[in-house]
């Protein structure tokens, strides 16, 4: 089953690593969180992936066709350009870098690859969100009610840290944690082909028209998680993130 990637917005609520590359490359641990995005589906044997580029799409580009470079030793022979590799560490992934241009919407960018989806079930997410959903159960949920779409549905992270107050004394702080109450639109579709017939040009936001009219048809049903997730919108997100990296908790690896 192919897996398509959002990965070409401007990232502007994080413009302080956004001005230099796209969002989905922003790192973590040292490796960008399109990275870790697709090592989790990778993890669940989801390795064919559709990569939705427009945003500095050239620093996606540059990092995938180094890919093999950047994780493994090798030797080159500077006059003829001949290089050996040792000890080679790649990922058995496929990955289609598809240009969806500059300006177009969300809805759009998936338009744009409708010759690569057509007459198959798909998985999307966006390029900017980690979560430990289980993406076999997932798409079992999604194969069992037979409607067009599904929607992870997460609990929104808090703004604020979380005070336990007894008697005048912190019993415990927790920055910034879930909350349990309300679901939000948190990625990590699975969309039948007919999907594509929802979108009608660049200009379609995948998250108004396409999303409400199935809604309004009865064919757009929500899978609810209640473990990790957390997107990456401000710095303080990505602060979040690398520090349960630095942890080592990794909470959005299923176990």
């Amino acid at each position: 089953m192919k897996t398509v990637i959002l990965a070409g917005g401007y990232g502007t609520r994080i413009s302080e690593h956004t001005n230099r590359i796209p969002k989905p490359m922003i790192e973590i641990g040292g490796k960008p969180i399109l990275w870790h995005i697709m090592k989790n589906y990778s993890n669940f044997g989801y390795k064919d992936f559709y990569i939705a580029l427009g945003y500095k799409s050239e620093v996606i580009k540059d990092y995938f066709i180094n890919y093999k470079a950047r994780n493994s030793n090798f030797e080159i022979d500077l006059k003829t350009g001949e290089i050996s590799f040792q000890d080679i560490n790649s990922d058995d992934w496929r990955v289609t870098l598809i240009d969806t241009g500059l300006d177009t919407m969300t809805g759009g960018r998936i338009r744009r690859l409708k010759n690569y989806l057509k007459n198959e079930t798909f998985l999307l997410t966006y390029g900017d969100g980690l979560c430990d959903v289980d993406i076999n159960e997932l798409i079992k949920f999604h194969k069992k009610h037979k409607k067009i779409a599904t929607v992870t549905a997460v609990h929104p992270s808090a703004r604020f840290g979380e005070l336990s107050i007894r008697d005048k004394k912190v019993h415990s702080f927790k920055e910034k944690p879930q909350v349990t109450q309300g679901w939000i639109n948190g990625g990590f579709f699975v969309f039948e082909p007919d999907f594509l017939e929802f979108l009608d040009d660049d200009s379609t936001v995948l998250e108004q028209d396409p999303l409400e009219k199935l809604s309004s048809l009865g064919e757009l049903m929500a899978f609810s998680h209640e473990g990790f997730w957390q997107c990456m919108d401000t710095i303080r997100d990505r602060d979040v993130l690398e520090s349960f990296w630095r942890s080592g908790e990794k909470p959005w690896i299923k176990k």
